[in-house]
């Protein structure tokens, strides 16, 4: 059997918490600011954790050794 390779792209998206769970920066504040509300700009801030069955997909097929 090879060795299962992390996802490159994944590692720069997601990170895993100690209990597990899989963080994710929030999207949509890359470029067109002037369009977005400021309450969308406020509420799109930091970072999010993705549903569980979102997370383990992640963890399984994306992050094996992470």
């Amino acid at each position: 059997m090879p060795k299962l390779k992390t996802k490159s792209g994944a590692k720069k998206r997601f990170k895993i918490t100690g209990t597990g769970k899989v963080m994710y920066a929030q999207s949509g504040k890359r470029h067109g600011m002037i369009k977005r509300t400021n309450k969308q700009i406020r509420d799109h801030r930091g970072t999010r954790v993705l549903f569980k069955s979102d997370g383990d997909n992640v963890i399984k097929y994306f992050l094996p050794n992470g």
